[in-house]
């Protein structure tokens, strides 16, 4: 197999047709985070045996909604930017594991292949949807400004089904940004089923990494507004908000580059 070549399939003679290049993998992107509670054993209804809510936070969680763009160390992706920019919205719980915090993602929906199977490989278990979010401005009419009274909002559909709903209202910019760690290292799984009926996965291991180059610019803070919507093929209105703590918007820069194999 040493003839093929690319990162992830499809694979060629040269590996220009694989549809993720090798890492590393640079981002950057705008992020409307909504803080909320919920019962704490609908959150575990998404966690595996040995991983539980830290008890810190246990009961609470966050909705991302992003608008990334992204690409590779040869920055070819900017010049044909369809294969840079997408959308996602996600559910971010703090977990504790083997006595260690973490943050994982526990639901996870993208606009982009790329974006989905980039995902698969670091652990993410993303599927494919439709995220829209209004666009901040300095000027203008047609868009909110990055102020106190500016107002956002934030919607989540895959499949047709409308899953997520949100506003969110600037009441004060909180600081001018900062470089520093993203607060806690990530826990996933890797999973790949066999193909023989009965027997182990193929792949089945936990994971954990880290950000490098983290940069977040100013930090917004507001009110928020959050709904979540039932779908016959979706599990997310488990979670329905008992109150929402919080929201931010910000813009924060990163780099992915692999990480480790905890079990």
């Amino acid at each position: 197999m040493t003839d093929l070549h690319g990162f992830l399939f499809p694979q060629s003679r040269t590996g220009k047709a694989s549809i993720l290049p090798n890492p590393p993998w640079h981002y950057v992107g705008d992020l409307l985070t909504i803080r909320f509670r919920t019962d704490p054993d609908a959150l575990r209804h998404f966690l595996p045996d040995g991983i539980d809510l830290d008890p810190q936070d246990a009961g609470t969680a966050a909705i991302v909604f992003a608008d990334w763009q992204s690409c590779s160390d040869s920055e070819a992706e900017l010049l044909d930017p369809v294969m840079a920019q997408y959308r996602e919205a996600y559910i971010d719980v703090s977990v504790v594991y083997d006595g260690d915090r973490y943050g994982r993602v526990i639901l996870i929906w993208v606009d982009k292949d790329f974006a989905m199977l980039r995902g698969h490989v670091q652990g993410y278990p993303k599927r494919l949807g439709a995220v829209s979010m209004t666009r901040p401005a300095p000027f203008g009419i047609a868009a909110p400004k990055l102020e106190p009274g500016g107002r956002f909002g934030a919607t989540l559909s895959s499949n047709g089904r409308l899953l997520a709903d949100a506003i969110f209202t600037i009441t004060e910019q909180a600081d001018d940004g900062s470089t520093s760690s993203p607060a806690l290292p990530r826990l996933h799984t890797r999973r790949m089923p066999a193909l023989e009926h009965g027997e182990p996965p193929a792949l089945d291991e936990l994971v954990s990494f880290s950000r490098h180059n983290f940069v977040r610019g100013p930090l917004f803070v507001g009110d928020a507004e959050l709904r979540f919507h039932a779908s016959p093929w979706e599990e997310l209105d488990l979670l329905q908000p008992h109150e929402v703590l919080g929201a931010t918007y910000t813009t924060t820069a990163s780099t992915w580059d692999g990480g480790q194999r905890i079990r």
